[in-house]
């Protein structure tokens, strides 16, 4: 079935201190794959022991109570849009260094590496580590990036990534060898090694020797006119952006080190992913990894995953599940259904959000959306037991938006302030405000003699947010402020919100709930243009000042200063310390209105389906959903088994 998909394949041919390099471990005796067995037979592709690096990473299963598994089987999953079948790169978590069990980074795609005063860090390849297609991976494929495509104007026209830029300044990038690079700054970069192993990683390397055929500099002049011909693009540049989509993961052409291989080109309904045959890590046995042969993605509605869940459709799923699912799921089972319904742990800061956009266009709308004691009316105002008993069955912790207790920074004052229901001071600080005066109909007045109606957009993709926004236009409404909810397409919200027409919006709290220490707290400063509360300045941070706004409230500049302090410390004390200011001044200023978090995160597993853990945390950054928990050793069990 996936003959010509191989034969296509294979001609497109933490600690945070240091790892140290230990003596590698002797290699059990190597286990040919049954999938790639013809093609080895026939000579296509070369035995296991010549496609694994010469120090694989040999997984440990048994500290973290899994069981060495089996080869084979195809694994149905289901993905809402056609472009999340990037979520293969995020499930697949093969990564320069990823996070453990216990969010402790460790290397993974690097044999080790080290750090010096985490200023200069250096990474080692594993030798004879080959990319999906077979070619080497070396520090030719980070110097490539790093010369050609991160410093070239046509391909990076801003230059390296932000977080590279320390203080403005660039770091030094060497290449002593090809399994040596070396990132070294004049000042600290704490975060570097926990970039590299985010959700979304930034893929500091390219694999040159496909992408340099379509490059300016290397390519020949005919061959690459007639590429950009065929495709219509407008230069060379944009045909190399066009390829070069590591993280998208629709270029099937373009090799790669994840677990799996898309061997779908185009849009489809269906995505096949093949087994990496060059894949870099072993079980104990000497059976390489991953264990489950082939993924199949499928792309439905979102309002059918469930139901398709439901019946027996999927076996692994938990994107497009949310609470309110948990009891039609569990009928489900019970009915003789082919899966389990596990309830993980859910690690964004709160599970419903609402972002009032301090850089709203409207000028006497953002004076009102700027004012502190609004934003902590309209967090007062809200009844999180009543949303909690509705939606979560009382399961959620209600308050506001900061830490989970999991993180080392959690305080139950933070999460207290500003959210107990208490309409009678809400009031209080309303007319305190100045919005003292109401119309005929209750509704108070913004100085202008406009109502106070507030119109919050979503992406109408959670029912829940729909059912919790219900509930607190009835809690708005007897403070004197009138709730409008807009749904619109996730899209066009995000792009009205970075525009500044959005009013005030509803999402997800932060992705991480969870930080340590070496945890950026960007995402706590005006950095970044998602924080929809402060999309313009996020984007002036963004843009080097060439667009956006600057910050201009004295909490937020503050947020900014202590950014820097962080980025300059030189221990966790030092870290810790601008955490703790940081989280402190988001709780005054209730920059995002939380409600609730820590609600259970529904997960369908095919009960023939091993490895998965019972207990975990859903979360997005750190944790790639599925990909802290390792899908590549999952494995189905024989037939007949429960």
């Amino acid at each position: 079935m996936f003959d010509s998909t191989r034969r296509f394949l294979l001609g497109a041919a933490i600690s945070l201190l240091a790892a140290p390099v230990l003596a590698a471990p002797a290699l059990p005796d190597l286990v040919e794959s049954t999938f790639w067995s013809a093609e080895v037979d026939r000579g296509d592709l070369p035995p296991i022991a010549e496609r694994l690096p010469s120090e694989p990473l040999i997984v440990d299963l048994e500290s973290r109570g899994r069981t060495p598994g089996i080869q084979g089987g195809t694994l149905k999953t289901l993905v809402s849009r056609s472009k999340d079948i990037r979520q293969m790169v995020v499930y697949g978590y093969s990564r320069l260094v990823g996070y453990d069990a216990n969010y402790q980074l460790q290397p993974d795609l690097l044999l080790s590496y080290d750090v010096e005063d985490d200023r200069v860090f250096t990474l080692r390849l594993r030798p004879g580590h080959k990319w999906s297609d077979g070619a080497p991976f070396t520090s030719a494929d980070f110097e490539y990036w790093w010369n050609d495509v991160a410093n070239n104007e046509m391909l990076s026209p801003s230059g390296p990534p932000d977080f590279l830029r320390i203080e403005g300044e660039l770091p030094t990038v060497t290449f002593p060898d090809e399994t040596t690079i070396v990132f070294e700054w004049e000042r600290p970069n704490p975060s570097f090694l926990a970039n590299l192993a985010q959700a979304r990683p930034p893929f500091i390397f390219r694999p040159a020797h496909f992408l340099k055929q379509y490059h300016g500099d290397y390519a020949d002049p005919e061959a690459l006119a007639e590429a950009i011909d065929d495709v219509r693009a407008r230069s060379w540049a944009s045909l190399h952006n066009k390829l070069d989509n590591m993280y998208q993961f629709d270029n099937h052409e373009l090799p790669t080190l994840q677990p799996w291989i898309n061997s779908s080109s185009g849009k489809k309904i269906r995505h096949l992913f093949v087994r990496n045959p060059y894949y870099h890590r072993i079980d104990p046995n000497g059976i390489q990894l991953p264990y489950i042969d082939v993924v199949e993605m499928e792309i439905v509605s979102p309002g059918l995953i469930a139901a398709k869940a439901n019946a027996g459709e999927t076996d692994l799923q938990a994107r497009g599940l949310d609470f309110r699912d948990i009891s039609i799921l569990r009928k489900g089972e019970a009915d003789g259904g082919n899966y389990r319904t596990l309830l993980w742990g859910n690690a964004v800061a709160s599970q419903i959000a609402i972002y009032l956009d301090l850089n709203y266009n409207d000028p006497a709308w953002r004076d009102v959306l700027r004012n502190v004691n609004v934003r902590r009316a309209l967090s007062l105002a809200i009844d999180r037991d009543t949303i909690n008993k509705a939606l979560y069955f009382g399961l959620a912790k209600p308050g506001a938006m900061s830490v989970l207790p999991a993180s080392p920074f959690f305080t139950q004052e933070n999460r207290d302030a500003w959210a107990a229901h208490d309409p009678e001071a809400a009031n209080a600080l309303l007319d305190e405000a100045g919005l003292d005066q109401r119309g005929g109909d209750g509704i108070r007045l913004l100085p202008d003699g406009r109502q106070m109606e507030i119109v919050i957009e979503t992406a109408g993709e959670r029912q829940e947010v729909e059912n919790a926004l219900q509930i607190i236009t009835d809690d708005w409404r007897d403070i004197g402020v009138k709730l409008i909810m807009r749904p619109l397409d996730r899209d066009i919200l995000r792009n009205r919100v970075y525009s500044g027409e959005t009013m005030a919006s509803v999402w997800y709290g932060w992705d991480n709930g969870i930080p340590r220490p070496y945890t950026s707290p960007a995402y706590l400063a005006p950095t970044d243009q998602v924080f929809f509360a402060w999309p313009k300045w996020g984007q002036y941070y963004q843009t080097n000042h060439e667009a956006g706004e600057a910050p201009d409230m004295e909490p937020t500049i503050r947020l900014m200063e202590l950014l820097h302090d962080w980025e300059l410390a030189t221990n966790d004390e030092e870290r810790s310390a601008a955490w703790v200011e940081m989280l402190k001044i988001h709780a005054d200023n209730v920059f995002a209105i939380g409600t609730l978090s820590e609600a259970p995160q529904p997960v369908v597993v095919n009960k023939r389906l091993r490895n998965v853990p019972e207990k975990a945390l859903w979360a997005w950054d750190p944790g790639a959903h599925f990909g802290i928990h390792r899908p590549d050793e999952f494995y189905f069990a024989p037939d007949g088994t429960d």
